[in-house]
């Protein structure tokens, strides 16, 4: 679910779709409640029963949805089939002997039961969720559910090392040919001061969401509510600024959205600031490499040493990639060097690349280009290679 700043639903995910409803075993009416509840705000639709359920479609041995008013299942849904289980602590001793299975929880209210654990292992629950303090956990975990979450996106940040470095546009043409790849693709601008990513892309116009749409965000946000918000332009989504005045999203939405944005796969690139304050930090935090892009002068690279200072404070991977060479400047080897920070490869300057921009033409649509062949080469190699990092 998509939740604004009042915490309603904005935009709802599809609850209920197939294989994705999970299972309730409990006769606690209170706890019964809470958990009805936390489905809702998933967007899920659960399977109640009072103890184990015999095999799908036979009918089961469950009874009605009690004191929550979910509805009697009728058929019934096995227990090695529900794609997530949550077991009352109440029911606990009706469900030993159960053919043991990944994704069963033991969710209960009361904190101090030394004994808790040993029913958790008698019934091989995942893990122990106690409530109110566990309701975030168990919300996310039932709307992976839902949303048939699976690996990440791998998450791509670019930043200039100095001003017009060229970071925009390496960020625009990496997700351009992740896209072109057939990789599911979504372009997250980061700068509120750049100007705006739809534009570059050409599509400024484009009806979806913008950034100042998603400022009241907290919470989880749906994956799958955040995509089909968002413009679609050259076969990605992408998350641009609009041109109001907002210049600020607050760090728990930057977060959400992010974490929401990777939750289906594929590639998120994102166009970084070259501050680093809150918001910025959450991104850098879930990135799973930050290209710092850096022109082969000195200046620049004396400029980039303090962008990469505060950088690598926060990003697990920072990797720079030298633009151009500069008449008498630095090489690509030596650019690295001097700011201690591993090479990812070199942009050559691709001629006539800014007018056909202006033209409306986004960077990196010339396959031939300079600047596709670097980002072609550079998502070989991190697809490629396990855990999405390149090497």
């Amino acid at each position: 679910m998509l939740v604004g700043g009042g915490g309603r639903p904005a935009c709802a995910v599809g609850a209920g779709a197939a294989g994705g409803r999970p299972l309730i075993i409990t006769e606690d009416p209170l706890l019964l409640d809470d958990l009805l509840r936390l489905c809702a705000a998933a967007g899920a639709e659960p399977h109640v029963r009072h103890a184990v359920p015999e095999q799908s479609g036979t009918g089961g041995t469950g009874g009605t949805g009690g004191a929550g008013g979910a509805e009697e299942v009728r058929g019934g849904v096995g227990w090695e089939s529900a794609p997530l289980v949550l077991v009352g602590d109440d029911a606990a001793r009706r469900v030993r002997g159960a053919p043991r299975r990944d994704g069963v929880f033991l969710v209960g209210r009361e904190l101090d039961d030394p004994l808790v654990w040993q029913r958790a292992v008698e019934i091989g629950a995942e893990e122990v969720l106690r409530l109110p303090d566990a309701e975030s956990r168990l919300v996310d975990r039932i709307a992976d559910v839902v949303e048939g979450a699976g690996k990440p996106a791998l998450a791509v940040g670019v930043i200039g090392g100095s001003g017009g470095a060229g970071a925009s546009t390496l960020a625009c043409a990496l997700a351009i040919r992740a896209a072109r790849a057939g990789e599911r693709t979504i372009l997250i601008d980061g700068d509120p001061l750049g100007g705006g990513m739809d534009v570059l892309l050409g599509g400024e116009g484009a009806e979806g969401l913008r950034w100042p749409d998603f400022a009241g965000s907290r919470g989880r946000v749906g994956a799958g509510a955040l995509e089909e918000s968002l413009p679609e332009l050259h076969a990605l989504r992408v998350l641009s600024w609009d041109r109001g005045e907002r210049v600020v999203v607050p760090p728990a939405a930057m977060r959400s959205v992010l974490a929401a944005a990777r939750r289906r796969g594929g590639v998120v690139v994102v166009d970084l600031p070259r501050r680093v304050d809150e918001a910025v930090a959450e991104v850098l935090a879930q990135l799973d490499l930050v290209l710092m892009v850096v022109p082969g002068e000195l200046r620049s690279v004396a400029a980039a040493g303090r962008v990469a200072a505060g950088v690598r404070m926060v990003a697990r991977d920072v990797r720079v990639v030298v633009r151009g060479r500069c008449p008498g400047g630095l090489d690509a080897e030596t650019v690295a060097g001097l700011l201690g920070v591993p090479l990812a490869g070199e942009v050559p300057v691709e001629l006539g690349l800014p007018g056909r921009v202006a033209e409306g033409e986004p960077p990196g649509a010339q396959r031939r280009g300079a600047l596709a062949r670097f980002c072609d080469g550079f998502w070989q190699r991190a697809l490629g290679a396990a855990p999405g990092v390149p090497a």
